[in-house]
C-alpha cells in the first residue's frame, strides 16, 4: 500500500480510522463533481431531449441506487463511475452519504486487513526472494484466468440452452 505507507506499524484503529475519512473524502467529492456535470447536462439540449427518461433514471436510482453505492466499495475501478453517476442523476444526498458511508466501513476495513495483510506479505517475500515473489503473482494470476474461462465456458453453454427454447 504504497499511498498508504504512513500508516505502516500504526494500530488498526488509527489506519481504519484514516480510511474511513480518506474514503468519506474521496467519495462524496467525486459525487458533487458528477452533480455538477448532471446540472450542465439537465439544462443543456441533452436534458430537453431526454426529458421524462432522466426523471424516470432519477426515481430508479433513488429507489435502487443505495446498494449499489454501497457494493462499489467492493470493486476496483467501478466505485469513482458510481459515485460520478449517482451524482449526475442527483441522487438524494442523504441516502447517498448513508449508503457511502456503510460502504466506507466496508473499504477500510478491507484495505487495513486484507489488502493490506497480503501486501505486505508479498513486499516482505519480494524482499527476500524476488523470483518467488513474481512465481506468486504468476500463479495467482493463471488461477484467476483459469477461474475466469470457466465461468465464460459455463455461461456460454447456458446461453445457447436457453435460445434453443422457444
Amino acid at each position: 500500500m504504497p499511498q498508504f505507507a504512513f500508516l505502516e506499524g500504526q494500530p488498526f484503529w488509527v489506519v481504519y480510522a484514516t480510511l474511513l475519512v480518506v474514503i468519506m473524502l474521496r467519495a462524496p467529492a467525486t459525487h458533487l463533481l458528477g452533480r455538477g456535470v448532471g446540472a450542465g447536462a439537465n439544462r443543456g439540449r441533452l436534458g430537453e431531449r431526454l426529458g421524462p427518461k432522466l426523471e424516470t433514471a432519477k426515481q430508479r436510482i433513488d429507489r435502487y441506487g443505495a446498494p449499489v453505492v454501497t457494493l462499489s466499495f467492493l470493486t476496483i475501478g467501478m466505485q469513482t463511475a458510481v459515485h460520478f453517476a449517482s451524482g449526475t442523476v442527483r441522487m438524494r444526498l442523504p441516502v447517498y452519504l448513508t449508503a457511502t458511508f456503510v460502504g466506507g466501513l466496508i473499504w477500510a476495513g478491507l484495505w487495513g486487513t486484507v489488502i493490506s495483510g497480503l501486501g505486505g506479505t508479498w513486499l516482505v517475500l519480494f524482499l527476500d526472494s524476488p523470483w518467488t515473489a513474481v512465481g506468486v503473482v504468476v500463479v495467482a494470476v493463471l488461477i484467476v484466468g483459469l477461474l475466469v474461462l470457466r465461468h465464460r465456458r459455463r455461461d456460454g453453454s447456458d446461453q445457447e440452452t436457453f435460445a434453443e427454447v422457444p
